[in-house]
């Protein structure tokens, strides 16, 4: 089965488009014939890509909140009885864009014998590998359902913790960045103006007024150049950063900063835990579920700690030892794994130390992004307060000349 892109007119002579799938280009015709539809041009999903190559730059990429729904769909009708194949057919209908085309490749494969997960795989910038080993496992265990409605719990925790950290570790950025656009503003063309007037008095001018008029004037006869000069500082930390050498050295700096190092390790930690105790519990082996954790978390640094760790818990196979060897995680977090790993309940533990940490992470952001707020605020103030005394400063001085 193929995926056909058509343009069509109806009975009434109505324009319209849209997807079919089909064996052949024939039978595609066929079907649309079949439906009423009297089409003027068909061609294959791939041709009609290359030939929209500019709308496809454009268009949009499958959700987070797209995945969620069809998730949690495809779960309820499989815990109501509906056969595999079907509640895919089903869902098809229910989403657009790129998604809906998955669907129905993923339908057609199902129907040639291709297992589920195997049909998944081939879309890993949409399912990833975490999405179609548990897959694989559910269906190996007839309890695809089940393995299905965890995946959804997952994939929400996993975007809300992504959310809160990134809002905590942004929002500072973005106040700072507009307090320095203001006094930027305030330097490049207001203050300018207003020298020319204290120019033409010819009196000697507070040195809160001389400074700020300084940097006013370098930055008048050297913002484009300044300009240009951090544009390609950026571009070249941008290139350095994605080599091997700069991305290590940039997670190492991260771990070494007090707020940002506390938010990499407890975020790595939260997500080491909960994705091993998902894999765990859908019925991943441990040596395959460490190889698809160690591919989430996004330091270097952390990375190489916890596949030193892998290794040696895929040999020895005591897990809690080696972790606490990583440094990473806190002695509460080993103690818990520890008992969790004696009792023979891993995959329960993990998840409850990955909840009781990300409970603490949701708190310390919000309070950072309370905290945070107002002290750019009194910086903010500081800044502009001081441009605008030094700009009053010689005005105030004429007024009282003017007075006497």
């Amino acid at each position: 089965m193929a995926l056909f892109f058509y343009h069509a007119f109806t009975k009434k002579g109505k324009k319209t488009k849209g997807y079919i799938d089909a064996p052949t280009m024939a039978n595609a015709k066929q079907k649309l014939s079949t439906q009423g539809l009297y089409p003027t041009a068909i061609s294959s999903v791939k041709q009609e890509e290359r030939q929209g190559w500019f709308a496809q730059i454009f268009s949009r990429n499958v959700s987070v909140k797209e995945k969620i729904l069809f998730t949690k769909q495809l779960a309820v009708l499989l815990k109501s009885g509906v056969p595999l194949l079907q509640a895919v057919e089903l869902l098809i209908d229910q989403f657009e864009g790129k998604l809906r085309s998955i669907l129905i490749t993923v339908k057609d494969n199902i129907k040639e014998g291709m297992p589920f997960w195997q049909a998944l795989s081939e879309y890993p910038k949409v399912f990833d590998t975490i999405y179609v080993q548990l897959v694989r496992a559910g269906e190996a265990r007839g309890n695809l359902e089940v393995v299905l409605e965890r995946l959804t719990d997952y994939i929400e925790r996993r975007e809300e913790i992504r959310k809160k950290v990134r809002g905590a570790l942004t929002y500072p950025i973005v106040q700072l960045v507009v307090a320095v656009g203001v006094v930027v503003i305030m330097l490049r063309y207001v203050v300018p103006t207003l020298a020319k007037n204290f120019a033409r008095e010819g009196k000697e001018l507070p040195w809160p007024t001389q400074l700020v008029l300084s940097i006013s004037g370098f930055l008048q006869s050297y913002f484009l150049f300044i300009l240009i000069f951090l544009i390609i500082i950026y571009f070249i930390y941008r290139y350095w950063r994605n080599t091997e050498k700069g991305a290590y050295i940039v997670d190492t700096i991260k771990l070494k900063i007090p707020l940002l190092g506390y938010f990499t390790r407890m975020n790595a930690v939260v997500q080491f835990c909960y994705t091993l105790g998902v894999l765990l519990e859908g019925g991943v082996n441990l040596s395959e579920s460490l190889d698809i954790v160690t591919k989430v978390i996004n330091n270097r640094v952390l990375v190489e700690a916890l596949e030193k760790a892998r290794d040696k818990i895929i040999k020895q196979g005591r897990i809690s030892e080696y972790l606490k060897q990583t440094n990473i995680f806190p002695p509460i977090a080993i103690y818990l794994i520890k008992t969790g790993e004696e009792s023979g309940q891993l995959d329960t533990m993990l998840l409850t130390v990955a909840q009781n940490y990300e409970e603490d992470l949701k708190e310390i952001a919000d309070r950072i992004v309370q905290l945070i707020g107002p002290i750019l605020l009194v910086f903010m103030a500081i800044m502009v307060g001081f441009i605008v005394t030094a700009i009053a400063l010689p005005i105030l001085q004429m007024a009282d000349l003017a007075g006497v």
